[in-house]
């Protein structure tokens, strides 16, 4: 449909491509233009630290914020103890409450460089579910919410019915996850107020259930807006890599790797990742986007710096380009680059080449190690190496050595 937003909300969701669908524009729009909307997105703790896949929700709340409305990240405490099953192929392992605390104090850490958490009528709330979910009598739940909801409706939800289709096991754990969303989404409009949810399309489901429960139990009138499931042009699940998940915590992925990653954005990606992931004018976006030759490797750095600079900070961006320059401009050693630090007691009588790419994390194996080194696909110190049996020992590593595999993956090695 073609709606005009009257609320400079839904006006930045529309045109800078965050929004697949809306369960009533037109009352959501109204209960914006009044300001100060509360509006939720849960995070379940199944990491330590969320991946790129979460930013553009991270970013939604980020912009719910900037135009004077109220942020609240909610994390799933008790819904991880479950597991959401949608579009899954198998059951999530189930983590201890140790490990789910653990993953929520990692994942706490990223919040905070994208809202502004405090005690006033636009500041974020952080809120656990484990709040109300952890107490929760189980009679109880089923006489005064599980009546609610229809089991033949929730079999036709395209999450739950493509894991029936293609005859995977779906637990009865997992079918409860949608329940209890929808829970969240009625206590958090009695407790907080909350009047909207926000998640990827493939939430709508929940989001609805969460809307119908709550005019249901406690009359109350509230929204969902969901965003489109974005995929790289070349038909990629954002978020991962060749080397694996692109996380936002620093000691899971340095500013560097971080910074890397956007750089090597495709050129038909540089405008809506532009629009997405950084606060750049939409008409600078379509601007830069458009460039050609080697100018999109101008709008690719712009878009590294200014993702890098929201989450690690301007400082730590600028660094990542001077590093990058260092290494693909100089041929240099970037002091940016990731590291791994040995002791004289790792080194021993020698360290093997093969040993030390797997443990830079430029490989995955030694067999992945030594295939490499056989394509000419390895480097130390910018020259080829050719020899997968070659020993490092401690005189070798007097000064750091850089590695190699290809022309962008890079690390150094250094000597405590």
């Amino acid at each position: 449909m073609t709606y005009h937003p009257k609320s400079e909300f839904i006006h930045v969701m529309m045109e800078r491509g965050y929004l697949a669908d809306c369960t009533d524009y037109q009352s959501l729009d109204a209960a914006l233009l009044k300001g100060g909307v509360p509006g939720y997105i849960g995070f379940d703790a199944t990491a330590s630290s969320l991946h790129v896949g979460s930013l553009i929700q991270i970013m939604m709340l980020r912009w719910l914020q900037k135009t004077g409305n109220k942020p609240i990240t909610l994390m799933g405490g008790g819904t991880t103890k479950v597991g959401d099953p949608s579009f899954r192929a198998d059951e999530r392992p189930l983590l201890t409450p140790v490990q789910i605390d653990a993953n929520i104090a990692g994942i706490k850490k990223v919040f905070s460089a994208y809202v502004t958490y405090g005690d006033g009528p636009s500041d974020a709330l952080m809120i656990n579910n484990a709040e109300w979910l952890d107490g929760l009598n189980y009679l109880d739940f089923l006489r005064d919410i599980g009546r609610h909801f229809s089991v033949n409706r929730m079999l036709s939800f395209e999450s739950v019915k493509s894991r029936l289709d293609r005859e995977q096991s779906l637990s009865f754990l997992e079918f409860n996850y949608m329940i209890l969303q929808a829970y969240d989404f009625m206590e958090l409009n009695r407790r907080y107020g909350c009047l909207l949810q926000m998640g990827g399309s493939d939430q709508w489901g929940n989001i609805v259930n969460g809307i119908d429960l709550t005019r249901r139990v406690i009359d109350g009138e509230v929204y969902g807006l969901t965003s489109p499931l974005l995929t790289t042009s070349d038909g990629k699940k954002m978020g991962k890599s060749l080397d694996g998940a692109i996380w936002l915590n620093p000691d899971m992925l340095s500013a560097y790797e971080f910074w890397q990653f956007w750089r090597n954005t495709t050129d038909a990606d540089v405008s809506r990742f532009l629009k997405l992931y950084t606060e750049l004018p939409v008409d600078e976006c379509d601007r830069l986007g458009a460039l050609g030759g080697a100018e999109i490797n101008a709008a690719k750095i712009i878009l590294a710096n200014e993702v890098t600079g929201l989450l690690h900070g301007a400082p730590a961006a600028q660094k990542a380009e001077q590093t990058a320059r260092d290494v693909f401009e100089k041929g240099g050693i970037g002091a940016d680059l990731p590291t791994v630090t040995l002791t004289s007691d790792d080194i021993g009588d020698g360290v093997s080449i093969v040993q030390l790419l797997v443990r830079a994390g430029l490989v995955k194996s030694g067999k992945e190690a030594k295939r490499l080194i056989s394509e000419n696909g390895a480097k130390i110190d910018d020259a080829p190496l050719t020899d997968a049996g070659l020993m490092i020992d401690r005189a070798a590593l007097a000064a750091p050595i850089k590695l190699s595999a290809g022309k962008k993956r890079h690390a150094l090695v250094t000597l405590q």
